[in-house]
């Protein structure tokens, strides 16, 4: 029992969100159970014992207790109510039966609602000592460098230092007790090795100014998010009018143009709809995983290891649609691949079931991704996923679009798929980043219906 709840909740903190959560489930069911006075203690019981196991299981599918799964506030709000609103269905389910009233329903949302909501915010303080920082990696192993790592780890909660570069003639003082992963020349390599979220340049202007630029275009090029310090002279007594505009002495460049608002919006919109459209596609879901059990042998879902946003990799989720050992018969085809880059497309691929052909051609085997969407590994739009090995075969520019969160369509989905060649996809998931805006996500959705109904460009 305790390894198992390891694995839903993993944290101290997290344990104690889920027991609580747990025990605010049993009471707003027995409370809404009571507007039924005829049930019988075993059928109260039943019910008790399939909303809490129903609860663990959605819990564990969305991440909700894990602490890797960073969330803002609006985003565990969110996550809260999706769970509500499964329990509400599975009461739905039981009024149809005589062991519950409708009324039941009404009370039960009443009362599971805002107190799973108070519970979640109070405790969202203490949740975020177990969550997972950002990590940042700094150039320079010279005083500023080492002033900025010391301040990361005094000051800021939410980010760890997971090594240094060091500019050209850079001396290291002994006795240092940081991570030096190389010389500044070397942070394209480093970059594509370590998942970085931000990458802090302390250097001197005046010495190290050439090498600083170098780092700078390596970090467009990537698109990974940098800061320069604000400025280039010490200070003893004067200290900024405003120092809330760099708390940290530094000014933050992206690579693409920052739309806080529409960012909150299309999280929003993530939450809305893949919510809504799991809610409504169950019967279709149920149905193909039993196809799919039945038609061939082997599990249901395929998980395979994807690279998402600043090369961090998750497991996205898909219904099997080719044969057990497809990963390893994989090799044995590449000398028949029909698509020119590190993509691996065949029109005709052997590995693929009879129903698989069915699914993939209708994009029906990538329906369970909803569930990344809503954990917030994906998006409803991006650039889809690669897996590591093609990450690895990338050329410097293909890497910028790892920049952004990974999504279930983009506009590659729309303009061709498989008939598009690598190069033509890359520079396709470039002008999605480069012109994003909410209302170009909208229009892409649009866009994917037809697309997936007709099956066009499907391989």
């Amino acid at each position: 029992m305790a390894s198992g709840l390891g694995r839903v909740a993993p944290g101290v903190f997290s344990k104690l969100n889920l027991s609580l959560d747990l025990a605010v489930l049993v009471f707003a069911l027995s409370f809404a159970i009571s507007a039924t006075p005829e049930a019988t203690t075993g059928a109260r019981l039943t019910l008790i014992g399939i909303g809490l196991l129903a609860w663990i299981l959605g819990a564990t599918a969305l991440r909700h207790y894990d602490p890797l799964a960073v969330r803002a506030l609006f985003d565990d709000l969110a996550m809260v109510s999706v769970l509500v609103i499964m329990e509400l269905t599975l009461l739905a389910t039981a009024v149809l039966t005589p062991y519950l009233e409708v009324a039941s329903l009404g009370w039960f949302v009443a009362v599971a609602l805002p107190l799973a909501l108070s519970l979640r915010i109070t405790l969202r303080p203490l949740l975020a000592r177990e969550a997972p920082v950002d990590d940042v990696l700094i150039v320079g192993v010279g005083p500023l460098g080492r002033t900025t790592a010391a301040d990361i780890g005094r000051l800021r909660v939410r980010q760890r230092v997971v090594g240094h570069l060091a500019f050209p003639r850079e001396p290291i003082p002994k006795g240092w007790a940081g991570k030096q992963l190389g010389q500044v020349s070397e942070l394209a390599r480093v970059l594509s090795e370590i998942p970085v979220d931000e990458v802090y340049i302390a250097g001197n202007p005046a010495r190290d100014g050439e090498a600083i630029q170098k780092a700078i275009k390596v970090c467009e090029t990537l698109g990974v998010p940098f800061a320069l310090p604000q400025y280039s002279f010490r200070f003893d007594r004067a200290r900024a009018v405003d120092a809330h505009q760099s708390p940290d002495g530094y000014n933050h460049f992206v690579s693409i143009q920052p739309k806080p608002a529409q960012l909150a919006l299309k999280r929003l919109f993530d939450i809305v709809v893949s919510g809504t459209a799991l809610w409504l596609l169950l019967p279709l879901l149920a149905t193909v995983a039993v196809l799919v059990r039945l038609t061939s042998r082997g599990p249901v879902f395929f998980r395979q290891v994807r690279v998402g946003r600043f090369g961090r990799t998750f497991h996205m989720l898909k219904f099997r649609s080719m044969v057990v050992d497809a990963e390893q018969l994989r090799e044995k085809l590449s000398a028949l691949n029909e698509q020119q880059g590190p993509v691996f497309k065949m029109k005709h691929d052997p590995r693929i079931t009879g129903l698989g052909r069915f699914l993939r051609k209708h994009s029906i085997d990538e329906l369970p991704q909803i569930i990344n969407v809503l954990r917030g590994d994906m998006s409803i739009v991006g650039p889809r996923p690669p897996i590591p090995t093609e990450v690895a075969k990338y050329q410097a520019w293909q890497r910028r679009r790892l920049s952004v969160r990974p999504g279930l369509t983009c506009i590659w989905q729309v303009s061709g798929r498989s008939q598009i060649s690598f190069d033509d996809w890359m520079y396709l998931d470039m002008r999605y980043i480069d012109h994003w805006n909410l209302g170009e996500d909208v229009k892409l959705v649009l866009k994917t219906f037809p697309v997936v109904v007709s099956g066009r460009g499907a391989a």
